[in-house]
């Protein structure tokens, strides 16, 4: 398998160097070279695999001879050893828990499978390798958790002051070791333009060996497509299930995508966006523009250029029309999305997280549009962090605490380690260099 550049000016490479890249030379995104399509044999039998299995059949064309099958099922293994179950909320609304992992977010697989392929490939690797790493909320707490400690590697996180929840920040500002957090005086845009900037640096690289841990690298983007798979081996209906899709980077989505094109039966996909609304508009207008990214209360989705858009467009040939006909989106403000978390509480006695909220909203609207006859259709949402991880805005809308659970009760008592930076791209050099 190779991959190459979504701008079509740098040269092809494999599944190594696209990981170890990070981002192509020209500022493209590796994208491979052809979709995968899934066997019969497979599709007709991954119900009854195990999910490492399944990890490791879906991701193994993507990788190709780049690491051996033993050590690729190795990293399937460690990447997915814990749940991720679908939830009947209601008669026909489901919920694919994404936060049953270590940092309790969906970002634990990409970050678990990138951070152990970056760590095999270190191995043949004279020079040490920087991870530079934007977050919103979620991304810098599971590349924190999935790199620490692994050798030949240190990992520099950049976030938005004041913009991520109290326990993502704790997360990603406690460890130590190769773990460094940037605590940047603007938004996540400014960190992920930063990052960027930083790969196109040729000074910078001559001195650092430099690559990046956001859904922008092939080894973060593309695992995500797992538990995709493992929602359909949970699905009971006989129709394929609408998906709706918690969106900001499009990351998640573009993943859940790929694996659709790749033959995994999904009827429609739906991207959820909070106020920072760029796709929404995209689908309404066919103009795609960026814009300023606003704070909200489900901040791992406050993105104004989202990275992987780009993705998603050379997925469909740039098609607006397969597009449209494959997504719909809707934007729902932070007052629809406390409502729904009061009103699904009350209704159904389950907590959702906000982004989970804006998903759930999401897809309430999706159903609420199509023809009559098609009011029996159900879906899946993604909850992708734990309600705790929220807890102020969560408390406020259902008037209920939120159990802490115990795998997270250490942070209260770890002192917060992190460098406070300008939003310019100099600070950052500057402080690499340093």
């Amino acid at each position: 398998m190779l991959y190459h550049s979504t701008n079509n000016n740098s040269e092809k490479v494999n599944f190594r160097e696209a990981t170890i890249r990070g981002q192509a030379p020209d500022k493209g995104l590796y994208f491979p070279d052809t979709i995968p399509a899934l066997s019969n044999q497979f599709l007709s039998s991954f119900k009854q695999k195990s999910k490492s299995q399944i990890a490791f059949e879906v991701i193994r064309p993507y990788v190709g001879d780049t690491i051996t099958e033993l050590d690729l099922f190795q990293i399937c293994e460690h990447t997915v050893n814990f749940d991720f179950p679908l939830v009947k909320v209601s008669d026909n609304f489901s919920s694919l828990e994404l936060f049953h992992g270590p940092t309790l977010a969906f970002k634990d697989v990409g970050a678990r499978f990138m951070s152990r392929c970056l760590g095999h490939f270190s191995k043949s690797n004279s020079r040490k390798i920087t991870v530079l790493v934007a977050t919103s909320g979620d991304t810098g707490s599971a590349v924190a958790n999935g790199f620490l400690g692994v050798e030949g590697v240190d990992v520099i996180i950049l976030y938005p002051a004041g913009k991520v929840s109290k326990i993502q920040e704790l997360q990603l500002t406690t460890l130590g070791q190769n773990i460094t957090a940037l605590e940047v005086q603007g938004t996540f845009d400014d960190c992920q333009q930063m990052v960027k900037q930083a790969f196109m640096d040729a000074e910078l690289n001559a001195k650092h060996f430099l690559t990046s841990a956001n859904s922008i690298n092939i080894a973060r983007w593309l695992p995500q497509q797992f538990y995709y798979f493992y929602a359909l081996q949970q699905w009971q209906n006989e129709e394929p299930p609408i998906v709706c899709v918690p969106s900001g980077n499009f990351g998640n989505i573009c993943a859940g995508l790929i694996a659709a094109v790749s033959g995994l039966p999904v009827k429609h996909f739906v991207a959820a966006c909070n106020s920072n609304d760029v796709f929404t508009k995209y689908l309404s207008s066919g103009q795609l523009n960026s814009q300023q990214a606003v704070a909200t209360i489900s901040n791992a989705m406050d993105v104004g250029n989202p990275s992987n858009l780009v993705r998603l467009l050379e997925m469909f040939g740039n098609d607006y029309q397969r597009i449209k006909n494959f997504i719909s989106s809707y934007s729902i403000s932070d007052e629809e999305t406390s409502a729904t978390i009061s009103r699904v509480y009350k209704d159904y006695n389950y907590t959702l997280d906000p982004h989970g909220a804006v998903a759930y909203a999401s897809l309430e609207k999706y159903l609420a549009s199509t023809p009559k006859g098609f009011q029996t259709l159900s879906g899946l949402f993604l909850e992708t962090a734990h309600p705790v991880k929220f807890s102020d805005v969560v408390e406020r809308a259902t008037g209920v605490p939120i159990e802490f659970p115990e795998s997270m009760k250490h942070l209260l008592h770890l002192q917060k380690k992190s460098v406070l930076i300008e939003a310019k791209y100099e600070a950052l050099k500057s402080f690499l260099n340093a």
